[in-house]
């Protein structure tokens, strides 16, 4: 997977990988101000207890990218197949 600068395109990757999550990184209370339709929240502080499936691929999100950075490093060593997609803060749809 390649590195996406915009999060838009990184969604609509996203949306055409079969199996795909889509995780928002940020804490619980940014999450429930206002989240991507279909993500599952899991914390950057609670990365390191991940329990997701590791066949399926994961697109992270935060709010404008470096969290999901580090998240997807963190992931990637733990054997995910984890790619940052950006930050929600660039976002142009709905949320709930």
């Amino acid at each position: 997977m390649l590195f996406f600068g915009n999060i838009q395109k990184g969604l609509e990757t996203y949306r055409h990988t079969p199996g795909a999550l889509l995780v928002d990184v940020r804490e619980a209370d940014e999450f429930s101000s206002g989240h991507i339709p279909e993500a599952i929240n899991l914390p950057l502080s609670s990365v390191h207890n991940a329990s997701l499936p590791k066949e399926r691929p994961l697109f992270l999100y935060c709010l404008r990218g470096s969290r999901s950075k580090r998240a997807e490093m963190i992931l990637k060593r733990m054997g995910y197949q984890a790619k940052s997609i950006g930050g929600i803060s660039s976002y142009k749809g709905p949320k709930v």
